[in-house]
């Protein structure tokens, strides 16, 4: 199969919808399928406003001889951004099919950076993109049920996975002296960081990521160790040494970190809110709570290796095979009879 990924989001950003991505076209090129992303590397961009590291193309009438030039198979529009609309505009005006997928909580933060943007205006976007999506992919259930309720149709179904290969656990590494509370993520003003910054807890907070919100946050908590962006070994590295993950935001519609740090050991805190509630295993692989705080030093008392074990069971390649199943052919034809015998092999 021949698939081609249009995403306004690639490297090298770093975040969620990245991560997944990068996960499954490495999973669909092992189980030897040709897959192609069309993401802003390709086309000239400006800065998003007020968030700079976001670069949003413009050039937008070279994604239609793109997709013509690959030839695919099957189309998944990724995200919601300017080439996601340019690729659907050009896709639907020959009346070929395509799959879509709601990685964030796109009205919610747009209300966020614009508070003077209701919801619901947010939503009325969404609502139109995905309209005419053959399979609208979601990560949890929970998200399935409360997009059906703003009106989207066609939900499926798309799990998230981990790398259990590289994130797990190393127990020759040291205990730390004193409680680390750890965050990773994008430093903006959706997730929510302040709310953990804020909190009377013993022993040291660390920060990794980045984002608009950094230097302001870096001059009002000065007693936080803010460590930029770390990769790979480096990252399981913090999260391994760190005896709680924090996960503060109350928007996310799923959070891959928290399943990174689990696999690695490391219990979750967090607020009992969706994204959190489809990712934690309460007293088992972290601690959801109303009050942060609470769920901060009880997470200290879970059993770290139970944590992992349970972290552990989801892998990349199931999550690709789910995707692949959800997948329209251009025609708008179902998944054919060679493809099924594709997803079977690789179940």
């Amino acid at each position: 199969m021949r698939l081609l990924i249009v995403s306004d989001a690639w490297t090298p950003q770093v975040n969620g919808v990245v991560t997944s991505l990068l996960a499954l076209v490495g999973e669909l090129c092992d189980m030897g399928h040709q897959v192609e992303v069309l993401s802003p590397q390709r086309f000239s961009c400006v800065p998003c406003p007020s968030y700079p590291e976001i670069p949003l193309a413009w050039n937008l009438w070279r994604v239609g001889p793109a997709i013509e030039a690959f030839a695919p198979d099957c189309v998944h529009l990724a995200t919601e951004g300017p080439l996601g609309w340019a690729a659907r505009r050009w896709l639907l005006r020959r009346g070929l099919a395509f799959s879509s997928a709601v990685h964030t909580r796109f009205p919610e933060y747009l209300t966020a950076r614009c508070r003077w943007i209701g919801l619901g205006v947010g939503y009325a976007c969404l609502q139109r993109f995905h309209r005419h999506s053959q399979a609208v992919l979601v990560s949890t259930e929970r998200l399935r049920a409360g997009l059906a309720e703003r009106g989207l149709r066609r939900l499926m179904l798309w799990r998230k996975g981990v790398d259990t290969q590289l994130f797990a656990p190393r127990p020759e590494l040291a205990a730390p002296v004193s409680a680390i509370f750890l965050y990773v993520g994008r430093i903006a003003a959706e997730k929510n960081l302040q709310a953990f910054l804020d909190l009377q807890l013993p022993g040291e907070k660390w920060v990794v990521g980045d984002g608009p919100q950094r230097v302001m946050l870096e001059q009002v908590y000065p007693g936080v160790k803010f460590f930029g962006y770390q990769h790979g070994e480096a990252l399981a590295d913090f999260y391994r040494r760190a005896s709680a993950l924090v996960f503060p935001s109350l928007t996310d519609t799923y959070g891959l970190v928290m399943l990174e740090a689990q696999a690695c050991g490391t219990p979750v805190a967090a607020f009992n809110v969706p994204g959190p509630l489809d990712v934690v295993v309460p007293g088992v692989t972290g601690v959801l709570a109303a009050n942060l705080r609470d769920a901060c030093l009880a997470a200290l008392e879970l059993d770290r290796a139970r944590c992992a074990e349970e972290a552990g069971r989801q892998s990349w390649r199931a999550s690709a095979v789910e995707f692949l199943a959800s997948q329209p052919l251009l025609s708008g034809r179902p998944a054919s009879g060679e493809l099924s015998k594709v997803i079977a092999r690789n179940c």
